[in-house]
């Protein structure tokens, strides 16, 4: 059994490398958020491994990962406390040693690989790093008929990580030497990885993010229709997710898509704002699709209320936003 000082240190984790995923975590129910927390801390423990900013030699990070996975797999005897737990809370609810196998091989691929020439060469990637990740937590969330919920769970998983990758373009470049954009779409474009790597802005570049925001939102109308094979104490939270992550594509639009120059980032008046939308519309219905719609900025053939924008922190928003103040 994960004990309350593993719990609590997880959380710390996630509090502090995860902010997004945090808000949503906490409201979760109990059975699921601890585990949830447990799981957070192992892939962050695990990815940074290869992104720190004072990275060990390539052999060093690949021996570090190696025991890792050893030790996550209940090979090994823990040697920490993210460690221990995550074994435990692996064999409690049948994660599959395939998803932990992937993962980290995904992590030592971060090692060697920087570049993507295909989108099908970073969804290969994105099977460890994203989907596998999805398909953990199903597994923590123990839905009926896990097998019909899988498939969601991937298109999601890959969805948030591609957002992820969108916004931090220009970080990935500084920070890791990484262009996750693939090349053809930049060939495409006419855009050389020069341009990205001096960080030049231009109308290629801009039809690059056109292209890549477009296939993201297509897995995010893929992934929420799945939400209601999920158990209905875990819908709300999962939805959640969905529209914040979704929601830096607003960022990313209102810099005219130019991540070169900065990193969009979300308020956390934003976010609290789209947790008080996001309830409201649940409050009239329960369908995860339904609500998405109409509160994500997502687009969807035909068009949705999701860009209506109000001020955050006026009207009714500031009347539920007192009780939404301890999530952050």
């Amino acid at each position: 059994m994960v004990n309350t000082r593993q719990v609590e240190r997880s959380k710390r984790i996630q509090r502090r490398t995860g902010k997004t995923f945090h808000l949503a975590t906490r409201l979760l129910p109990e059975r699921v958020r601890h585990p949830t927390y447990v799981l957070y801390a192992f892939f962050r423990v695990a990815d940074e491994v290869v992104d720190t900013a004072d990275p060990a030699p390539p052999a060093e990070q690949r021996a570090e990962l190696e025991r890792l996975r050893a030790e996550a797999l209940g090979e090994r005897e823990p040697t920490d406390d993210v460690l221990a737990a995550f074994s435990e809370v692996r064999e409690e609810v049948g994660i599959d040693d395939a998803d932990v196998e992937v993962f980290v091989d995904a992590m030592l691929a971060d090692i060697d690989t920087s570049r993507y020439e295909t989108y099908e060469e970073l969804e290969r990637y994105m099977d460890g790093s994203a989907a596998a990740v999805g398909r953990m937590m199903t597994a923590v969330m123990d839905p009926a008929d896990r097998e019909r919920a899988l498939p969601y769970a991937t298109a999601l998983g890959e969805a948030f990580q591609l957002s992820n990758f969108l916004r931090d373009v220009r970080e990935d470049v500084v920070e890791r030497d990484r262009v996750y954009l693939p090349q053809e779409t930049l060939r495409k474009h006419g855009v050389s990885e020069d341009e990205v790597k001096n960080f030049e802005f231009t109308d290629g570049f801009r039809a690059v993010m056109r292209d890549e925001l477009a296939r993201t939102e297509e897995l995010y109308r893929e992934g929420v229709t799945g939400i209601k094979y999920l158990p209905e104490d875990c819908q709300f939270a999962v939805l959640l997710a969905a529209v914040l992550y979704a929601d830096h594509h607003r960022a990313i639009r209102r810099l005219d898509y130019d991540v070169l120059s900065e990193t969009p980032s979300l308020s956390t008046a934003r976010k609290l704002w789209l947790l008080a939308r996001t309830r409201l519309a649940w409050a009239v219905t329960k369908d995860p699709e339904t609500v998405f719609r109409r509160v994500s900025v997502v687009p969807y053939p035909g068009g949705h209320a999701g860009g209506v924008e109000k001020r955050p922190g006026s009207g009714r928003g500031r009347r539920v936003a007192s009780w939404m103040r301890d999530l952050i």
